[in-house]
């Protein structure tokens, strides 16, 4: 079992990654409609796993609540802006702020697990 704590780039790059999956996993549950669309029910259940791992790798060197924070706010954001693309949905002026207020708190959160690691790079 590796317990050698990661750089703080490198928790990062994985919630990110960890992000990009969680994006994966709400596009496929939606294009399942109701896990009965056997192809995106297969996507969904891989990128569910995908996912966890990903944020479970992040979470050994960033603190929980910003981790989560930020792997929650990527995959609303995310799906949010796919949603139209890949479904019938869509993205108005209104959707559009709150998801730059919501992106603009995921960067926040960044500059603030910064201030607690100056060390790590």
């Amino acid at each position: 079992m590796n317990t050698k704590p990661q750089s703080s780039r490198t928790a990062w790059l994985m919630l990110l990654l960890a992000g990009a999956f969680e994006v994966g996993y709400a596009l496929s549950v939606g294009g399942s409609h109701a896990f009965t669309v056997w192809q995106w029910s297969v996507a969904a259940a891989v990128f569910f796993l995908l996912t966890l791992w990903a944020l479970s790798q992040a979470l050994r060197t960033i603190e929980v609540s910003i981790g989560y924070a930020t792997w929650a706010g990527l995959g609303a954001a995310g799906a949010a802006l796919l949603g139209p693309v890949f479904f019938d949905e869509t993205l108005t002026p209104t959707k559009t702020f709150w998801l730059a207020v919501t992106i603009t708190g995921v960067i926040y959160l960044k500059l603030a697990d910064r201030q607690r690691n100056p060390r790590d790079s």
